[in-house]
């Protein structure tokens, strides 16, 4: 059950249009190998689900400025220009989702829940819709979010969230096994296992990898899986 390979490999069956959850907080946990390698493969209309867009030069900033993302779900995006203005120019779409959303939408994904209520947005376009998800050209908005279901419970409003399950997740970790089981390195541990478990083939790339037994079941982060 030797799950190591090359990244070429891993990264072989991503084609045009797949979706991907890919981890990392601000600069930190990014799978920065598996990023150039795929940007290197030439892969575009990529459907991609992170906490964030990297920054202009780095990360998935990478693949945005040469336009290889077509959709992005994400809850920050103010350090990227480019992403700014391909948003603003209509070539991007966007989904904006509150941070703790999303991590329990991907969470979700990987668990097998297909839906949540949680009171995170609700009296905002978060459950109202209205949110602009991608403008025209002329500035307009040509398509906006749409207005979720809000229930009650127990005298407090909460909106329906869908969980999330991608196609594929580039994850990083500090160390793995050949099993795929993973460690991550203090705040590299927030999106990283989340996005594994939402991916439908999880691809790790790690910076120490060690023999199945070297790693003490109590100290895996995220088990093997999880991990293709």
């Amino acid at each position: 059950m030797d799950k190591s390979t090359t990244a070429e490999e891993a990264l072989a069956g991503i084609t045009g249009g797949a979706s991907l959850a890919v981890g990392g907080f601000g600069l930190c946990g990014i799978p920065s190998t598996l990023i150039a390698v795929l940007h290197r493969l030439g892969v575009g209309d990529l459907r991609v689900v992170s906490n964030n867009c990297g920054v202009d030069d780095w990360g998935l900033g990478i693949l945005l400025a040469d336009k290889r993302i077509s959709r992005v779900t994400g809850s920050y995006v103010g350090e990227n220009k480019e992403f700014a203005r391909q948003y603003l120019a209509g070539e991007l779409e966007v989904e904006l989702c509150p941070q703790g959303t999303l991590a329990e939408r991907l969470r979700a994904g990987g668990c097998g829940i297909p839906a949540f209520f949680t009171p995170a947005g609700v009296g905002s376009q978060i459950a109202d819709g209205g949110l602009p998800w991608r403008y025209a050209a002329d500035g307009s908005v040509a398509l906006a979010s749409p207005a979720k279901e809000v229930r009650s419970f127990r005298g407090v409003d909460h909106v329906l969230e869908e969980a999330i399950v991608t196609d594929f997740a580039l994850v990083a970790a500090a160390k793995g096994d050949r099993h795929g089981n993973l460690v991550f390195d203090k705040s590299a541990q927030n999106f990283n296992p989340l996005c594994a478990m939402a991916g439908t083939v999880a691809i790790a790339e790690v910076q120490e990898l060690v023999e199945p037994g070297e790693i003490d079941p109590a100290q895996v982060h995220l088990p093997g899986v999880f991990v293709q």
